[in-house]
């Protein structure tokens, strides 16, 4: 039998499925960087966290935390919300930062050239370009003609049938589309601008080069985790070799 603790515990780690690492557009939970999850008897949650250096950036870190800490107070019957990064250069600055709900330029002042509204528009840009190029190479791979994909509007992709391995990819670029702006195309770059049948090669071929690269991170991640904390790689993909780069650059 599921106590109410251990559903209420169920219903944090959902929450915190939709937080992201801002660069690799993966889950903090499957990232393996969640380390603890406490609720209090007032119905308050503690959240402690962990990153793969003591170094990674601030700005990265600090948008984490205060995601963490925005998700799980979404939940109903959470009061509040205390999130613990542990063991990084500016736990600090982070923690109490978050703790008094400041922008990270608040938090920073010496070193914030942004907000964190910029630097999510940012992150969140680039996991629009790397969740359509998932989704367009699956349909092209299906044999979907290129000239009906780009004609779609945004209703329309949500209508197209697709297998079961393409709809989760329609769903994370559906979520992220409106980052593009409103044009009426289901896809265009990140400007809004429709793109061409001519066009599509070369544009998802530079795309392309952006999912390598937060792969590539994303493994790195992993194997930097799992070395600090003399832990087994959590959910490890199959990783990216080098010559994946090296034909990327030759095309």
């Amino acid at each position: 039998m599921i106590t109410v603790e251990r559903a209420r515990i169920e219903e944090v780690r959902a929450a915190l499925e939709r937080v992201s690492d801002p660069e690799l557009d993966e889950s903090v939970l499957g990232l393996g960087f969640i380390t603890g999850i406490e609720i209090m008897p007032d119905d308050a949650v503690s959240v402690a966290f962990r990153l793969p250096t003591y170094w990674c950036a601030a700005n990265f870190s600090y948008l984490m935390a205060s995601d963490i800490r925005d998700e799980v107070a979404t939940i109903p019957w959470v009061t509040r919300v205390a999130v613990r990064l542990d063991d990084h250069m500016y736990v600090d600055a982070i923690n109490d930062g978050v703790a008094r709900n400041q922008d990270f330029a608040e938090a920073f002042p010496d070193q914030a050239q942004t907000d964190l509204t910029a630097i999510r528009r940012h992150f969140g840009l680039k996991s629009f370009e790397r969740r359509q190029e998932a989704l367009l190479h699956h349909l092209l791979a299906r044999g979907h003609d290129p000239a009906d994909i780009l004609a779609l509007d945004i209703e329309g992709l949500r209508r197209l049938p697709v297998s079961d391995a393409g709809e989760p990819l329609k769903h994370r670029y559906l979520e992220r589309r409106g980052l593009a702006g409103n044009p009426p195309a289901a896809f265009v770059s990140r400007d809004g601008e429709p793109i061409s049948v001519d066009a599509l090669t070369p544009y998802l071929r530079n795309i392309r080069r952006i999912g390598l690269n937060a792969e590539f991170n994303g493994a790195l991640c992993r194997g930097l985790l799992a070395v600090r904390y003399g832990e087994a790689p959590a959910q490890l993909p199959a990783e990216p070799a080098l010559i994946d780069f090296i034909r990327m650059q030759g095309k």
